[in-house]
């Protein structure tokens, strides 16, 4: 029930956040419009690994509020990610560009892994 609940009050934010019109051109503009912006991740935790006119792959270590809850509820983060945090991702990013494409490598997140590493796309 905290899952769905976790799942709602995100897309909430996701919603509001979008009702000011943003849109990016091009993957360099994720990192700032996504992850800094919407996401609201420090800079500081998020490590770039590759960067290109099509693709970012990135590694982040910031303090996540679905790790944290994942872990009161001592339930699997890919479980957990992949219910609340994975469709809102995709959702948001949609509606900033309706050629990005997200993923998660579920074999490289927390607690498992010293970060979550991301992938996002641009189809061509």
């Amino acid at each position: 029930m905290l899952i769905y609940i976790a799942k709602t009050v995100f897309y909430v934010y996701a919603f509001i956040w979008l009702l000011k019109r943003r849109r990016v051109g091009s993957v360099g503009e994720v990192l700032n419009t996504f992850y800094l912006d919407f996401l609201r991740i420090k800079r500081g935790d998020v490590e770039v690994l590759r960067i290109n006119m099509y693709e970012v792959v990135t590694k982040c270590r910031n303090p996540c509020p679905i790790l944290t809850l994942a872990m009161r509820l001592r339930l699997d983060t890919r479980y957990v990610c992949r219910e609340v945090s994975e469709p809102v991702c995709r959702y948001v990013l949609r509606r900033l560009n309706p050629n990005l494409v997200f993923e998660r490598d579920y074999s490289s997140i927390r607690p498992y892994s010293d970060g979550c590493v991301e992938r996002i796309s641009i189809k061509v």
